[in-house]
């Protein structure tokens, strides 16, 4: 005997598939946040352009990171925590294809050859954008260091982590993945 289901009771199953894949992905963005111990401050605020130069003498424009996921770290020579989580965002960067993701790292410190000797230290790559007039900084309202703001694809801020983290762990890989989707 073969069953035989009707339009509505598809239509019906449809959406209690669909609810059930959207309150699967819900969960799975719950529980990036709290196991990332990431702070949604700030999330769904479109990033303002800015234009910032770099320790090398490059300049990052934000209007051509467009369509990747980025991650801003605000760092200085003198925080140990900055210490302790720079190499793993070096790492970090080196997991995704830079067309994809950019992993910046901002600074408002002056003495260029300390920014220079610091990241040579941990044999990072990583580029270092001078945000020597705050401008960036006070847009973002960090107030500790090292904080690290996850923005979207589409410009948008997605979350903050203040403090250092073990930022090439599988759980930040997943996360930054699912932010590419």
């Amino acid at each position: 005997m073969r069953t035989v289901v009707s339009r509505p009771q598809l239509v019906v199953i449809w959406m209690i598939i669909f609810c059930a894949c959207a309150a699967a992905d819900l969960a799975t963005a719950v529980d990036d946040f709290s196991r990332l111990k990431l702070s949604r401050a700030g999330a769904g605020t479109l990033v303002p352009p800015f234009e910032l130069p770099t320790v090398d003498g490059n300049t990052i424009e934000f209007s051509k990171l467009r369509g990747k996921v980025i991650v801003l770290n605000f760092w200085a020579t003198w925080c140990g925590p900055c210490k302790e989580e720079m190499p793993a965002l070096d790492r970090l960067s080196r997991r995704f294809d830079s067309d994809d993701v950019a992993v910046l790292t901002i600074t408002t410190e002056h003495e260029r050859m300390a920014i220079q000797q610091f990241m040579k230290q941990f044999n990072s790559t990583l580029p270092v954008l001078l945000d020597e007039q705050r401008d960036l900084t006070l847009a973002f309202m960090v107030r500790g260091l090292p904080t690290t703001i996850f923005i979207a694809k589409t410009g948008e801020v997605v979350g903050r982590a203040v403090g250092p983290r073990d930022w090439d762990s599988a759980d930040v890989v997943g996360f930054i993945q699912r932010l590419q989707q």
